[in-house]
């Protein structure tokens, strides 16, 4: 059975019910310490790097797909020993060389995070089924760019939970509090607590990466018979949704967020008030 764009954002989404969604909390805590205007920028860059692992396998699934599965152990130590580095990093204000002439500790989180998603991208070969019929497709459909499309809509999919929460993040009671902008000061050296937690947290991340070979040793939330029925129902019941409505329900729903965050922005003073207000006033 075909693979729709549906099915594959949907599957993006079940990746939750796999053992490479034991990093997806722990990712988002990660970044979620910085301020609070920056969170869906921040979710922005985790999706672009989970693009950068998951489209050149849909681009090139035959080749690239086949070459990250012979390889994934290697890729995966790397990749653990790199976010550990950066995690070290944060936590101690360093810029690592290739940021430097950034912005500190901002640089290092926006580069700590591109990574965590890059990671999420490549840990999610034990995402199910379903990324399994995404690849195949990609693979055996004749269409470069069709799979690359599934693939990209697949990472929308697993990082569409990040984004959910993200968007609640600040509503939620006490966090405000807790990522008020506090610094720790020792000596001469001071660093934000926001990026010591960030930076701790992304080296745990490391760590678990590295013990779980990047987290393949790991049990699902289900078993894999049942995650897999879920996932047939799901590529069974999004197969009578075409492309096309897929894509327009997208545009639909992102002009319509685009329309309320314009609505709830508050309204600037009137601009044939501001002289009145700044005028002199009347000697008499």
């Amino acid at each position: 059975m075909e693979l729709t764009l549906l099915g594959a954002f949907l599957g993006g989404t079940l990746t939750l019910l796999s053992p490479c969604s034991a990093m997806l909390l722990p990712a988002f805590f990660a970044y979620a310490f910085s301020s609070p205007g920056a969170l869906i920028a921040r979710t922005g860059v985790f999706f672009l790097g989970l693009a950068t692992s998951l489209v050149p396998l849909g681009l090139l699934a035959g080749t690239v797909g086949a070459w990250v599965t012979m390889h994934r152990d290697g890729l995966m130590t790397a990749a653990a020993i790199v976010v550990m580095v950066l995690g070290i990093a944060m936590m101690l204000g360093i810029r690592p060389p290739a940021l430097i002439g950034q912005r500190g500790a901002k640089s290092t989180s926006v580069a700590s995070v591109y990574l965590l998603g890059t990671v999420y991208g490549l840990a999610g070969v034990c995402a199910g089924p379903l990324l399994g019929a995404a690849l195949t497709m990609a693979a055996y459909g004749g269409n470069a760019l069709l799979g690359g499309a599934v693939m990209l809509v697949f990472a929308a999919g697993m990082a569409l939970p990040l984004l959910l929460l993200a968007l609640l993040w600040e509503r939620i009671p006490g966090v405000r509090r807790l990522v008020r902008p506090r610094e720790l000061v020792i000596g001469r050296w001071r660093n934000a607590w926001s990026s010591v937690i960030g930076g701790a947290l992304t080296v745990g991340i490391g760590v678990l990466l590295l013990v779980t070979r990047g987290t393949s040793t790991l049990g699902s939330v289900l078993g894999y018979s049942e995650q897999a029925r879920i996932e047939a129902w799901v590529q069974q019941a999004s197969a009578a949704i075409p492309n096309w409505a897929f894509v327009v329900a997208v545009l639909l729903v992102g002009g319509m967020w685009i329309a309320v965050r314009q609505a709830l922005r508050p309204d600037s003073e009137p601009r044939d008030q501001a002289p009145a207000a700044n005028a002199p006033r009347d000697p008499r």
